[in-house]
């Protein structure tokens, strides 16, 4: 009987060579492992800059408190009735005639520098900015939240609103002047929408302060006897 011969180099190479393939193959395997590890970290970050974004897009349209109610219950319906608000409504003078003369990127550009002086004024006051509407800016207070100082709070905006107007006709070398109208009283907020949603305000306080502005003066700020009452 014949016994097989292996040269002692073989007997020493299968085995490394065995060797060899696990230690490659172990390597693979983490590399695919660390790979995965890594777009799994790459897409969390991805989705935690996505939510941020959303997060402070959703606080840029709506209040926090009523951010807040809507993502704690997306279904509800968010609607709030206001025993006393004060709303202010201002609108720029010949706003319409410059629309014809300006050319679009100037026009933009002129109401954008007056309503981001207006969104300053209004945020270091906590008031509520509800929506800009042409070129009339209507602004609330005691809404959503409720605040006995929410008069004043509003005629003093007003006051800051034609200073403003005074600076930038120094900027803009011509006249910007605003027509301001307030009124006080009930009203009903809530949010309403599926797609561009807003945070809004009906009822004939809404509607009686858009006409002390519309039947205002330049330069004035016109009030309603309840406003006066309140102040």
């Amino acid at each position: 009987m014949d016994v097989p011969y292996y040269a002692p180099s073989d007997v020493f190479l299968a085995p490394l060579v065995l060797y060899t393939w696990g230690i490659n193959a172990f390597v693979l395997i983490c590399g695919i492992v660390v790979y995965a590890l890594l777009l799994a970290e790459r897409a969390e970050q991805a989705l935690a800059a996505e939510h941020l974004r959303s997060e402070r897009l959703l606080r840029n349209i709506l209040p926090d408190t009523i951010a807040d109610r809507l993502k704690s219950a997306p279904d509800e319906t968010i609607a709030d009735n206001l025993s006393d608000v004060t709303f202010l409504f201002a609108d720029i003078v010949d706003f319409t005639p410059r629309a014809t003369q300006m050319a679009a990127p100037d026009l933009v550009r002129f109401l954008d520098r007056i309503f981001t002086e207006f969104d300053r004024l209004t945020a270091e006051r906590g008031l509520t900015k509800i929506k800009t509407i042409g070129d009339a800016y209507m602004v609330a207070s005691g809404m959503p939240e409720p605040r006995s100082d929410h008069a004043a709070q509003v005629a003093e905006l007003a006051f800051e609103m034609l200073a403003v107007c005074r600076e930038l006709s120094v900027e803009f070398e011509e006249t910007v002047e605003v027509r301001i109208g307030l009124h006080t009283g009930p009203a009903v907020a809530g949010v309403i929408g599926t797609q561009r949603f807003a945070y809004d305000a009906w009822g004939d306080t809404v509607n009686t302060a858009a006409r002390m502005e519309s039947h205002g003066e330049p330069v004035k700020i016109q009030v309603t006897e309840a406003t006066k009452n309140a102040l």
